[in-house]
């Protein structure tokens, strides 16, 4: 079963994406976060295998949390880190540049089409 944390800022995108992933017999969403600082809570007391981020939220942006999981000694105690996959809505997003040194996989757009999205999160899953 893969594991995935869903953050964002807006209920409506966190709803959205639960609906798709839920719908897999494979995936289980765990949880959800509405800001950055939210999200390194929550993936110290759960495994998690995936986390879906949106870049731009409030306090603790994507970027910021991506790095802030990944240099994380109560994260890595609970077994590989897990993979993130930045969210954004903007083509051409200032934080997009520096996501590779923060450890992200993959970063999609929030127009992404379910199949091609779920595709991303499986090969995060797969690639620890």
């Amino acid at each position: 079963m893969i594991t995935v944390l869903i953050a964002d800022d807006q209920p409506l995108q966190r709803a959205g994406f639960r609906m798709v992933l839920d719908s897999q017999p494979d995936i289980e969403v765990v949880g959800e976060a509405g800001d950055g600082a939210q999200v390194l809570m929550r993936v110290r007391l759960t495994r998690t295998d995936v986390v879906l981020m949106d870049v731009r939220m409030p306090r603790v942006n994507g970027l910021v949390a991506s790095e802030r999981i990944a240099g994380d000694e109560r994260v890595r105690a609970l077994g590989p880190a897990p993979r993130i996959i930045l969210v954004t809505a903007l083509e051409l997003d200032d934080h997009v540049p520096s996501a590779a040194d923060a450890g992200v996989y993959a970063i999609v757009y929030k127009d992404i089409e379910p199949e091609r999205l779920l595709s991303i999160v499986r090969a995060a899953a797969a690639n620890p």
